[in-house]
């Protein structure tokens, strides 16, 4: 699936996951690489009231958790009767509970799937679909993983990790698929081992992954878009990220988030564009479009809760305001 194809299906996506009951949420913002930073659509903020109580639970995606977590502890500064639960156990894990109506709000590193809408649609949840960050994937290896080169191109990564490399536990087991495939950066690897350490199926980081990485390529050669099956999974971005300080010739991919904090002890690829230069994550160039591996963000709010529950509906309209993010 080519880029504009790709984008065409994500726009058709988010307008028809997105529902039309409106609940007075206070602007449409973007937070990028989960950098704190408000909306700025009106310049306002909102007015919460200081003596709301109840009960909120969120669940989903570990690289949403920490934008829900410092939303709720931004909230709870003005209105501490509000009891807020947030996990972040994965997207899929995430949507499953929505869906099943046993949480008010789902945090998503991806758009809901059909899978998923249809699982709503029958267990009566409506839903409201806010889209709060874009965030960058980062591909990461060990700070002494210093003989591959610093630049990888999509092919590259399809190369090691897509799924015509079950079995390669060395760099250099990768290079003739490497050599069949065109715009690399990286190749030749070096003949050093491949230890893998990613999130799994059930993360949203996962999806995103395969859908703007491996896909492509993938499908023009006739195979399934998924990921090679044989690396440690993890749904704990934290867990991922030791796992790749662990080995020299490690690999694996997080939220740029996840990298930011542990920039100290893990190193971030470049990334090559469809140009063919060589972009490192940052903030800058996630919000600019110019990194290629990014995504936006979203929570999804049940909508009947909202309007039952005046500490959702004010916590959400807090979430998208200035005081929020």
């Amino acid at each position: 699936m080519n880029r504009a194809k790709r984008q065409s299906r994500t726009k058709a996506a988010s307008r028809r996951h997105t529902s039309q009951r409106k609940i007075g949420l206070s602007c449409g913002l973007v937070v990028i690489a989960l950098v704190m930073t408000s909306c700025g659509s009106d310049g306002r903020g909102v007015v919460v009231t200081g003596d709301l109580s109840g009960e909120i639970t969120i669940s989903g995606s570990s690289t949403v958790e920490p934008i829900s977590i410092g939303v709720a502890e931004a909230f709870n500064e003005v209105a501490p009767g509000v009891g807020i639960a947030v996990d972040g156990p994965g997207t899929g894990d995430g949507f499953e509970l929505f869906c099943r109506g046993e949480i008010d709000v789902a945090d998503a590193s991806r758009p809901i799937s059909d899978k998923e809408i249809e699982a709503c649609t029958q267990a009566g949840v409506d839903f409201v679909e806010m889209k709060v960050a874009i965030d960058g994937i980062a591909v990461l290896s060990s700070p002494d993983n210093s003989q591959v080169t610093n630049c990888l191109s999509f092919s590259d990564i399809y190369a090691l990790v897509g799924p015509e490399s079950q079995g390669f536990n060395r760099w250099s087991a990768a290079n003739t698929l490497a050599a069949e495939l065109e715009n690399t950066k990286a190749a030749p690897f070096p003949n050093i081992p491949l230890s893998i350490t990613a999130p799994g199926e059930e993360s949203g980081t996962y999806d995103s992954f395969v859908e703007l990485v491996l896909e492509d390529i993938a499908e023009n050669r006739g195979k399934e878009a998924q990921s090679r099956p044989d690396y440690q999974a993890s749904a704990d971005d934290n867990i991922i990220v030791r796992g790749i300080q662990s080995e020299g010739g490690s690999f694996g991919w997080v939220g740029y988030a996840f990298f930011e904090a542990n920039r100290d002890s893990v190193k971030a690829f470049e990334i090559a564009g469809e140009d063919g230069n060589c972009v490192e994550p940052s903030p800058e160039t996630i919000a600019d479009g110019s990194y290629p591996i990014a995504r936006p963000l979203f929570i999804y709010a049940n909508a009947a809760r909202v309007e039952e529950n005046q500490a959702l509906a004010e916590f959400l309209d807090f979430y998208l305001s200035d005081e929020g993010i």
